[in-house]
């Protein structure tokens, strides 16, 4: 695979590109744009942007027909402003690629200028550039328009880079990966009052405190220690000055899980404790729980595609098995629920953490998530 090899320096290029022009959620016209410029110069002419407000769906024929499978690379990026003193840092005030996904663009461009150019498969392959991943679910968005309606995708590839995993080692799952992505509020509504005279209110913010205590029961107390939950509370909203007990604090935060039945618990009890709690000092407490992803649980078939395409290219002794999963999650899931398929991460090695403000996608695994598309269309489409 020499000719991927050669694609480095140009898919290095793109990624600068797509770093220091940062788009987030449905807003990603520029990156699109670019993508399309892209694909039509290799050649790629069969070019979708209706299953989503931005992203890119692009077919590329092999030479026979045969089977439909697809590849994923989501293209936004994230609210942080970035702390990289780099040439190719951020234009976009207060917003950078900070988990990769430029990388994960450049990767699948290049994918797709190789496959171009060397279209020696029996089959049809998908490229799917999807926007919105973090938060607003792009992917689920791309699925209810009809993506995997319209095209008969049979098997659905997607790669997401880790940093501080071993550089150039993959990690493939036969199952879970990562965890489901709910968000909660709570919005507790006591009776405000003087801060001297707090007999005379229902304090909304001692409520909202012992509910917030309350709900890591629900991990402690109502789930079996060998399963995965997490509930944590990232926001707590009342109060304006020193000497007055607020009428209402709001609670948000998240839950993450693997299974659809702790899931449904969770929910219910976090409904239960709030109205429970807040019934008991006298205030209401109204609840708003949105199961915004599911968990990322890979199809073994796939998987063992996953896991000998990347032995092909990194060998046997870079290429974990069954890795611990993450409560993390990615909706991706949403495209495994609709079509077989597998999700792997590919470790970049040492550097700042996902989605935090020094974060830089390392350019040296560009070549080696190249080749392990290239090497998945052998794996599911060679003749």
């Amino acid at each position: 695979m020499g000719k991927i090899s050669d694609l480095k320096q140009e898919m290095t290029a793109w990624r600068h590109y797509l770093h220091a022009h940062p788009e987030t959620a449905f807003e990603e016209h520029n990156t699109t744009e670019f993508i399309i410029d892209k694909l039509k110069s290799f050649g790629i002419t069969e070019l979708y942007t209706d299953f989503a407000p931005t992203g890119v769906v692009a077919i590329i024929q092999g030479d026979q027909k045969g089977r439909w499978i697809g590849l994923r690379a989501d293209i936004d990026a994230l609210d942080i402003l970035e702390d990289n003193d780099i040439n190719y840092r951020s234009i976009i005030q207060g917003k950078m690629h900070a988990c990769g996904h430029d990388g994960h663009t450049a990767m699948l461009l290049g994918t797709a200028k190789y496959l171009a150019e060397n279209r020696h498969f029996a089959g049809t392959v998908v490229l799917i550039f999807q926007p919105a991943e973090e938060n607003e679910g792009g992917g689920r968005v791309m699925v209810e328009n009809g993506l995997f309606d319209r095209f008969p995708i049979e098997a659905v590839y997607g790669l997401h880079n880790q940093s501080n995993m071993q550089l150039g080692y993959f990690y493939i799952a036969h199952g879970e990966l990562m965890a489901s992505y709910d968000v909660f509020e709570i919005t507790v509504k006591g009776l405000g009052g003087h801060a001297a005279s707090p007999q005379k209110g229902k304090d909304a913010i001692v409520t909202a405190s012992q509910i917030v205590t309350s709900l890591q029961t629900i991990v402690s107390r109502n789930t079996n220690p060998i399963d995965s939950l997490v509930i944590s509370v990232t926001q707590i909203h009342s109060g304006d000055t020193w000497n007055v007990l607020p009428q209402e604090a709001i609670i948000r935060g998240t839950v993450r899980t693997f299974n659809a039945q702790i899931q449904d618990m969770a929910e219910k009890r976090i409904k239960e404790i709030s109205q429970g709690i807040a019934m008991a000092y006298g205030a209401k407490a109204d609840i708003t729980y949105q199961r915004r992803y599911p968990a990322t649980i890979n199809h073994p078939s796939q998987a063992e595609i996953a896991i000998k395409a990347a032995t092909h290219i990194v060998g046997e002794d870079k290429v974990i098995i069954d890795p611990k999963p993450s409560m993390g999650s990615e909706d991706f899931a949403f495209m495994l629920q609709k079509t077989p398929g597998a999700y792997v991460w590919l470790g970049s090695g040492q550097g700042a953490n996902l989605h935090n403000p020094a974060f830089d996608f390392n350019d040296e695994i560009l070549t080696t998530g190249v080749k392990y598309f290239a090497e998945l269309v052998r794996q599911e489409l060679g003749k």
